[in-house]
């Protein structure tokens, strides 16, 4: 799909060092973590290798890759389907304010509708960050009640503190 200029598709292995670097940006811009190279771009790698974990949809002006996320599955029993979890949601700073999350998540929907199994969308945010809440909220997405925790198995490091 193109608009505005922007060419939206899915991921290839070609895309795995700029998702890698948009990953790195991110998590220094939202959470002052600097990732560790090596394995957040195994983990983008994996991902593309195995496209029953999930997938990239990128938006591409040009040559050059301007906007990502991803895509995982989680299983509700409730609900006998699937949530596509967007994750790793990343604009290039010059880029932003242009719609370009919004032509990512479009994409989303029209890819979740030729698929019976999924039943909705979620994400997590940043509390303090009104800015993508505003976002969520003006393409349909509620907040919930919920609150995400989170337990890493002992040894596993994967950033150091900006």
């Amino acid at each position: 799909m193109a608009s505005n200029n922007i060419q939206i598709r899915l991921a290839r292995r070609a895309d795995a060092s700029s998702l890698a670097g948009f990953n790195c940006a991110m998590a220094l811009e939202t959470e002052a973590k600097v990732l560790d190279p090596e394995v957040i771009g195994a983990g983008v790698r994996r991902l593309l290798a195995r496209p029953t974990s999930g997938f990239y949809v990128v938006a591409k002006r040009k040559s050059e890759l301007v906007g990502a996320l991803l895509i995982t599955n989680e299983w509700s029993d409730w609900r006998n389907g699937d949530f596509w979890w967007v994750q790793s949601v990343y604009v290039v700073p010059e880029q932003r304010g242009r719609g370009i999350y919004r032509q990512l998540y479009r994409h989303v929907q029209r890819l979740a509708a030729r698929r019976r199994s999924v039943v909705g969308f979620r994400l997590y945010v940043d509390h303090d960050n009104a800015r993508a809440r505003r976002v969520y909220r003006s393409l349909g997405m509620k907040e919930t009640r919920y609150v995400v925790f989170e337990q890493l198995k002992p040894g596993i490091r994967f950033f150091t503190p900006a």
